[in-house]
């Protein structure tokens, strides 16, 4: 049973104005390659935090650089080989050796502002389902000596901010609405989150092994296990250059092969292929326990033909297809689905349901329509008061009367 304060839907505003009586104990991991100055001006600016420093633990993650980084007292460095670029393996590292209750990854060319911490943890430190994403800002700094606050020294040195984040965050609140594609719009080089969420969502994917990708599918799995997303603008660091955008060394080809990569990771609508299979289950459907071959046939392949992107899944078990189901739709009584229970589907999605139950006419239950997102939270509470559940009729989704006709269900005999 996890402890804290169990939140409703994505509602981290719930959190205005509360503090930790206790700041909580904060592990921060830099993850380094190869970067001494950026990596000094960072940890200087970490040890200029206003978060109390016995609550506070530093650890560096090298990936495999030439010479091992340089590192003052108090600071941890833990290393692994250098084998190619393996971001997402070095900060599950540094997460394995981090003795804190609330996790934060920075990126050693990132330097935060001297509230950072104490900002970005304290959401996740309330409510441990909290995913918090700070405000990565950029500024040019080149050659500038490490100081404690870096505010100092950004006169002239003000670089833009991506458009296309910042007006994702207005949009959004800050992430107080979302829906299943806001995993965009969190940046691993500025995020917190609770050991609790951490280890739920399985680390990072150590898969990844080139620039990209790697905080958004991690997002996304977190997602799925419940996480409240949130921006927190007060957390601000600078990133030592533009924008990975703005860069003319990330070009066409390298986002590309990020998108295609995500296209199979990702399979929610707006980011999966259109018709392309993926290597993961984003709408699970099970068949009616009991029917006949024919009524689960029908049953099955009905709906599978009105909702996109549904799979027939015999069961929902451990299984590497389905660490990524989004909608576990469960036929409870053998139907026939004409159309509707597409719309139904999306409604779960677009009003964060829990739980949809389609009801025959008589107050039975046809058809369940789970969120895997609120199924994951409430098992992790103990409870099932955290999204609303509903039930109700759907037009075109129809019970089986008896054996079906297969045949003339096909429409293509006789």
């Amino acid at each position: 049973m996890a402890n804290g304060i169990a939140l409703p839907g994505n509602r981290w505003d719930l959190l205005d104005g509360i503090v930790p009586d206790t700041p909580p104990a904060v592990s921060v991991i830099v993850a380094h390659y190869e970067q001494p100055a950026q990596l000094a001006r960072c940890l200087a600016a970490l040890a200029g935090q206003d978060h109390p420093p016995d609550r506070l633990e530093v650890i560096v993650a090298d990936d495999g650089s030439a010479e091992a980084p340089k590192v003052p007292a108090g600071v941890r460095l833990v290393r692994q080989a250098d084998e190619g670029f393996r971001l997402a393996a070095v900060r599950n590292l540094g997460a394995l050796h981090a003795t804190g209750d609330v996790l934060v990854f920075l990126d050693a060319d990132t330097v935060p502002e001297p509230a950072f911490i104490r900002e970005l943890s304290r959401m996740p430190g309330l409510a441990p389902d909290v995913v918090a994403a700070g405000r990565r800002r950029h500024a040019d700094l080149d050659g500038v000596s490490p100081v404690a606050d870096v505010r100092t020294v950004l006169e002239g040195r003000r670089l833009a901010e991506p458009t296309w984040l910042a007006d994702a965050y207005r949009r959004s609140g800050d992430l107080l609405a979302v829906d299943d594609r806001s995993y965009r719009h969190v940046i691993g080089a500025v995020v917190a989150c609770s050991r609790t969420m951490f280890e739920a969502s399985g680390g990072f994917d150590e898969d990844f092994r080139a620039y990209g990708g790697e905080d958004w599918e991690w997002t996304y799995r977190a997602w799925l296990q419940g996480a409240v997303l949130a921006h927190v603008p007060s957390a601000a660091a600078w990133h030592d250059g533009p924008d990975a955008g703005a860069r003319d060394d990330h070009d066409l080809i390298a986002r590309n092969a990020e998108a295609v990569l995500l296209a199979d990771l990702i399979p929610v609508p707006g980011s999966r292929p259109h018709g392309r299979p993926t290597s993961r289950v984003d709408i699970a459907v099970t068949p009616p326990a009991g029917a006949s071959e024919a009524a689960a046939f029908v049953s099955v392949d009905s709906v599978l033909a009105d909702v996109p992107g549904s799979e027939l899944v015999e069961e929902i078990r451990s299984d590497p297809r389905l660490d990524r189901v989004r909608i576990h739709i469960e036929i409870v009584r053998p139907v026939r689905v004409g159309t509707g229970l597409r719309d139904a589907v999306e409604r779960v999605a677009r009003d964060s349901l829990g739980l949809l139950v389609v009801l025959d006419d008589d107050g039975s239950p046809l058809i369940r329509i789970h969120s895997c997102r609120a199924a994951a939270r409430e098992r992790r509470w103990g409870r099932n008061d955290l999204f609303p559940r509903v039930a109700d009729r759907v037009e075109g989704v129809m019970p089986l009367a008896g054996e079906p006709d297969v045949a003339a269900y096909l429409g293509g005999w006789g």
